[in-house]
């Protein structure tokens, strides 16, 4: 992804292998990576047992919350794609026992029917 990219909020696929070195603190063991997506500097990462949501935040992102969702505590899901006039397009995750959805916003390429095909699959599961 080039810089360009990730400034517009353009997501792209993430080496499944850096992504494995980067979050092998947190993954249980024999938990397969399967796909990666990297939105300026937040991750959606989808394994053999959960989708894990990697929020960097503060200046330096240092400070990191992976919020860990099980499948199937996933109810459902929408996106909605960027107009003529819209910059952004936006994916809404709900997890059952939350009002509130999961926002991620992405630029205008189609990344996000690539992350959108990955959830489906999954939830199907």
């Amino acid at each position: 992804m080039g810089l360009l990219d990730g400034l517009l909020g353009n997501a792209s696929e993430v080496n499944v292998k850096e992504v494995e070195k980067e979050l092998e603190i947190i993954l249980a063991p024999n938990e397969i990576i399967e796909k990666a997506y990297k939105i300026i500097r937040d991750m959606m990462i989808f394994t053999d047992k959960r989708l894990i949501m990697v929020d960097k935040q503060g200046v330096t992102g240092k400070k990191v919350e992976y919020h860990s969702i099980p499948y199937r505590n996933i109810t459902h899901f929408s996106v909605e794609t960027a107009g003529t006039f819209d910059l952004d397009a936006e994916l809404k995750i709900w997890v059952s026992g939350s009002q509130t959805p999961f926002d991620k916003r992405f630029g205008k390429d189609k990344a996000i029917y690539d992350v959108q095909k990955a959830l489906a699959l999954y939830i199907r599961m």
